[in-house]
């Protein structure tokens, strides 16, 4: 096949690049330009599509002897991933924005371009495994990206591949410095890639403003003051503004966000227990909906927060009743749906979260 490999400048990429040409496909290397400043998007291992992120994949393409280019994807980027990240805090949401950067640009604007031009499949670093249309988990559990790609459609999935899915990191690095890959040791890229600093709240106060607000407690009852719902996720115990515990000496934990009032609600860790799911935008990896009820296990973070449940389509996405509770579920977050049987690691589909509900569990629930 012809296969464009999209190069990062990272070891994961270099390595799924050279794993395609080994298997004997036509390779062509391209390094994704995502920001209009390309020099202010690396710090150490945080950050990325920096000129030196570009010219490490240029120096392993040379190393595989294969073509290389660089795309300016940076207006795209922007306005489908950053704007949406900005918007999506505003509204009192928590977004990933490796979500939307999958969705809309590596798999939907690179793929789309990279078919128009007469290739068959996009190869990526991505710690996932894919064969006849399905979705799973990588063999490295550690580094498992499988729910930032559960938002691929079926005909996404169908011009993907996932070359270094079936192997653990540290082998992965050492096939790198065997093949002569300068990248073999570089650090991995940590955080959100547009927030080099890793500060989200002041990168996020800079983009919205002041807003202010009041924390209050369960009954409404005025904690302190904040400068805008922005800096607030569900589950979220530090940074709170408060003096200390609650009353009965324990944390306290945002448990609501409201972005039209302002308000952010805190409370107990048991008020953070959640039991049913509902979310907007579903996508079924095998390209339709389950006729009616099925058993699965959710995971609503990246990760971590995982639980068996049953889920079914619904006219506005889909709605997961769990069998055990979960905490921590924010609007914004992907609910990824895996198969219960087996190994457990194959993708059933997703839906962004748009409500939880924490009455009413499921007969049997513990």
């Amino acid at each position: 096949m012809r296969v464009l490999a999209a190069m990062s400048g990272g070891v994961d990429s270099a390595v799924a690049a050279a794993r395609a040409v080994d298997a004997g496909h036509d390779v062509v290397g391209v390094h994704l330009a995502l920001s209009a400043t390309p020099g202010t998007l690396r710090t150490g291992s945080r950050g990325c599509c920096s000129k030196e992120d570009a010219g490490d994949a240029r120096r392993a393409a040379d190393v595989l002897g294969i073509p290389f280019y660089v795309w300016d994807f940076a207006e795209r980027f922007k306005e489908d991933v950053i704007d949406d990240f900005v918007a999506s805090y505003a509204a009192g949401e928590t977004p990933n924005p490796c979500l939307r950067c999958n969705e809309k640009i590596k798999f939907a604007a690179l793929a789309d371009r990279a078919v128009a031009l007469g290739f068959d499949a996009v190869a990526t670093g991505h710690y996932a495994r894919l064969a006849d249309g399905v979705l799973r988990r990588a063999v490295d559990a550690d580094k498992d990206q499988s729910y930032v790609l559960a938002v691929l459609t079926a005909a996404q999935l169908s011009r993907a591949m996932f070359p270094v899915g079936d192997t653990p990191k540290p082998e992965i690095r050492a096939e790198a410095a065997a093949r002569g890959l300068a990248v073999a040791d570089k650090p991995d890229s940590h955080d959100i890639c547009f927030i080099p600093s890793g500060d989200t709240r002041a990168f996020l106060g800079a983009k919205i403003g002041v807003r202010p607000g009041a924390v209050v407690d369960a009954d409404g009852r005025k904690l302190a003051e904040h400068e805008g719902v922005h800096g607030f996720t569900i589950g979220q115990r530090k940074g709170l503004g408060l003096p200390g515990p609650g009353p009965d000496g324990k944390p306290r934990y945002v448990t609501g966000i409201d972005p039209d009032s302002g308000e952010v609600r805190v409370g107990s860790a048991e008020e953070l227990q959640v039991w049913t799911v509902r979310a907007e935008r579903a996508i079924w990896t095998s390209g339709a909906a389950p006729d009616g009820a099925i058993d699965c296990v959710v995971q609503v973070r990246a990760h971590g927060g995982t639980a068996p449940a049953v889920a079914e389509a619904t006219d506005s996405g889909l709605t997961v009743r769990l069998r055990e509770p979960l905490t921590g579920v924010a609007r914004g977050q992907a609910a990824v749906l895996y198969r219960p049987d087996g190994a457990g690691d194959e993708v059933i589909g997703s839906g962004t979260i748009a409500g939880t509900d924490s009455t009413a569990p499921l007969a049997g629930a513990r």
